[in-house]
């Protein structure tokens, strides 16, 4: 609950009694690999806290062919956002990829508290602008960056993760085939 707590007021601080409100919302979770936190065509309704593991985000067309849009590390908010805020059933699919530890709350309770705690609701704002934040650089870095660029900007920002997770999953999270990322390994191994 700690981490949970830091996260917060790292994004905007949080009175006590906002806290007080907040945190019995939320309980533990296990999430193992391979389970979903959430699927496609499901009504978004949780909000997780990542305190342990990694769960990607992807997309799967109508052919089965899947598209790693992110990955969540701990300490990261994971649940179907746009889900939970337009009432849509949700698009993107979060998975575990190795066993996790989630804080789980219902986003309804969660975002009752707004109106009587406008500090959470200034939390909630300054995740969803930097969700936008992120969501653009991301989109910037897909069609301006080379694929070795790329590769690069995701060792920095997941530094450990290429131990963890299959290379497949890290390709298809570049936008590229798996022996595109095998060739940019090699040829950035050779510098």
């Amino acid at each position: 609950m700690k981490e949970l707590e830091k996260y917060f007021n790292q994004l905007s601080p949080l009175k006590a009694e906002t806290w007080a409100n907040l945190k019995p919302l939320f309980s533990k979770k296990k999430l193992l690999k391979g389970e979903y936190f959430i699927e496609q065509g499901q009504l978004a309704t949780k909000i997780g806290f990542l305190e342990s593991g990694v769960i990607r985000a992807f997309y799967r067309n109508d052919e089965g062919v899947e598209y790693n849009k992110h990955f969540f590390i701990p300490n990261a908010l994971v649940g179907g956002y746009a889900s939970m805020i337009t009432g849509r059933p949700n698009v993107i699919i979060q998975q575990a990829l190795i066993d996790c530890d989630l804080l789980v709350a219902d986003f309804s309770q969660l975002s009752a508290l707004y109106n009587s705690h406008p500090d959470l609701e200034r939390v909630a704002r300054r995740l969803a602008e930097f969700f936008f934040v992120d969501k653009e650089n991301r989109e910037i870095e897909i069609i301006l960056l080379e694929a070795d660029k790329r590769y690069e900007l995701f060792q920095k920002r997941y530094p450990s993760l290429e131990q963890l997770i299959p290379q497949y999953h890290i390709a298809s999270y570049l936008g590229i085939t798996p022996t595109q990322l095998s060739r940019i390994r090699k040829k950035l191994s050779q510098r």
